[in-house]
């Protein structure tokens, strides 16, 4: 106790630095981490999260005694998390390898920003986009091909329309993280590829992507743990919350915020978030665990 008080005071400037990070990371992500209790309660507005009787687990028998919901809601979440991390890593590095190869620097960077402004529309926004493009009367879509599809009552469409949604909402920003890797790959390796007469492509093979690969490693292991974690306003938002949608896009998370609005039972809610977080811990644990036999190096710990 003693050597670490002396070492906290030794270090204090740093302490005090990340002293504001520390209490943000405390009381948003660990201090409400106490609700969790509910899980394990009949919870009463009146007698609040402590005085609410206990019901042992309940409230997880019945999430799973609902066998086609919680099937169907788990399938899509699964399904699109793969979907979507696949993707989305190889647009990632795709397009941060483009923009660094470009020819024109300053055309690219003009071109990275521009790719980058969909992050910071909110869904709330980007359902009317879609909207715009898909509505049965009036979407672009239907009025230039002269179709009469129905998008918002034929649930087989969304997985393409959703998948466009998030690669063009997300893939810009998400190319920035690896474009900072390219930026500091040593040039001097790229001119002995060249004296050696390697083209680009076979720099790019050789070269680019090995060095990427500890990027993509951290980005999937960090993502692994939302595995069971879905983009509520792209399921919830975007999709109108159409009933008829909802086998191919309902999701955990928009279940669960269907269940807040409608029946207020949070102590069910709180058992699904619970659920959600232990599977997605012993996914991260066991990838964690599969890349440090494989690459000790570029595991997390």
């Amino acid at each position: 106790m003693k050597s670490f008080l002396e070492n906290t005071w030794k270090h204090r400037a740093h302490v005090i630095m990340a002293l504001p990070a520390f209490l943000i990371l405390f009381f948003i992500m660990y201090v409400p981490m106490a609700g969790l209790v509910m899980a394990f309660k009949n919870f009463d507005f009146s007698k609040g999260i402590w005085g609410s009787p206990w019901c042992g687990f309940n409230n997880f028998k019945f999430l799973l005694a609902s066998k086609n919901t919680f099937f169907t809601m788990t399938r899509n979440t699964l399904l699109y998390y793969l979907l979507f991390t696949a993707l989305g890593t190889f647009l990632n590095v795709v397009l941060a390898i483009a923009i660094d190869q470009f020819l024109f620097k300053r055309l690219a960077k003009t071109m990275q920003t521009i790719m980058i402004i969909p992050v910071f529309i909110s869904y709330a926004a980007v359902q009317f986009i879609v909207y715009a493009f898909i509505s049965t009367d009036t979407g672009i879509i239907n009025n230039t091909m002269g179709a009469n599809i129905r998008f918002y009552s034929t649930a087989s469409w969304w997985p393409l329309i959703l998948t466009i949604v998030k690669m063009w909402k997300d893939v810009g920003y998400g190319s920035v993280l690896y474009m900072s890797v390219l930026a500091g790959i040593d040039t001097e390796l790229y001119e002995a590829a060249q004296i050696d007469g390697a083209n680009k492509w076979k720099q790019i093979i050789h070269i680019t992507i090995p060095a990427l690969i500890p990027m993509i490693t951290v980005m999937l292991l960090l993502s692994v743990g939302n595995v069971m974690r879905s983009d509520t306003g792209l399921f919830y938002q975007v999709t109108r919350n159409s009933g008829t949608l909802y086998s191919t896009t309902q999701v955990i998370d928009s279940y669960v915020l269907n269940a807040i609005f409608k029946n207020s039972n949070f102590g069910f809610t709180s058992a699904t978030s619970f659920f959600q977080s232990i599977v997605g811990l012993l996914m991260m644990l066991f990838a964690n665990g599969v890349v440090r036999k494989v690459s000790p190096d570029d595991a997390l710990f």
